[in-house]
């Protein structure tokens, strides 16, 4: 890596934070709506901070739109399910940034490069989160929010590209074509594709949600 040794820090938990971020340690503060919270979004919330794990937009057929989404507190590790409207208001916490690159997995442990100065950190799957986790990819760049050189958060591209591996026939002769239909991605993600997907193809995926976006290019 251009002469430079790379070295290994240990795993860092945020739960090992004995007090939350001190207001300075901001560096913006801004609003952001409920809809636009995804897994890896930092939020001031109920007096504490809080890391989005996963979220799930709903549109239910009576009264408003709304993103359920599985916090998780960074000085405590609490879990907590809530409701965001998707007009709502949120203060979403932004602390340093810095790019870092997927290495490799092993056992439930993940490796990653800081971009900059080339130094391996290594981090938990239950870090990252098993969603979020399943959509890393050899040489993936990533975002890192930190906090006094801790890991606070992690924030995948928003979408990935993936293989088919299987993708259920099409079934002819019906009254009407289905809209969608099953398929297996190279990540072991099932996920509903349109009838013209099939096996060996490329497709992209949000990996908010893995949910079907388009055929690659």
């Amino acid at each position: 890596m251009k002469g430079k040794v790379a070295r290994t820090r240990a795993l860092f938990d945020p739960a090992t934070l004995l007090s939350p971020p001190p207001p300075e340690a901001f560096r913006t503060m801004s609003k952001i709506t409920g809809n636009e919270i995804s897994p890896g979004t930092l939020i001031n919330f109920d007096g504490g901070l809080w890391i989005a794990v996963k979220t799930q937009k709903v549109k239910p057929g009576k009264g408003g739109a709304y993103n359920q989404v599985e916090l998780k507190n960074v000085t405590t590790g609490t879990k907590l399910n809530q409701r965001f409207r998707s007009d709502e208001a949120v203060d979403e916490a932004v602390l340093d940034k810095k790019d870092f690159q997927f290495l490799y997995a092993s056992g439930d442990m993940l490796t990653f490069m800081d971009m900059e100065n080339y130094e391996q950190i290594e981090l938990a799957v239950d870090f990252v989160g098993e969603d979020q986790a399943q959509f890393l990819q050899d040489g993936m760049k990533t975002l890192v929010q930190l906090y006094e050189g801790r890991p606070i958060g992690i924030k995948l591209p928003a979408q990935v590209t993936l293989t088919v591996t299987e993708a259920d026939p099409v079934m002819k002769g019906g009254t009407a074509a289905p809209s969608f239909k099953s398929a297996v991605l190279e990540n072991g993600l099932k996920v509903q594709v349109p009838p013209f997907i099939g096996a060996g193809e490329r497709i992209i995926v949000a990996t908010e949600d893995g949910s079907y976006v388009r055929r690659a290019e």
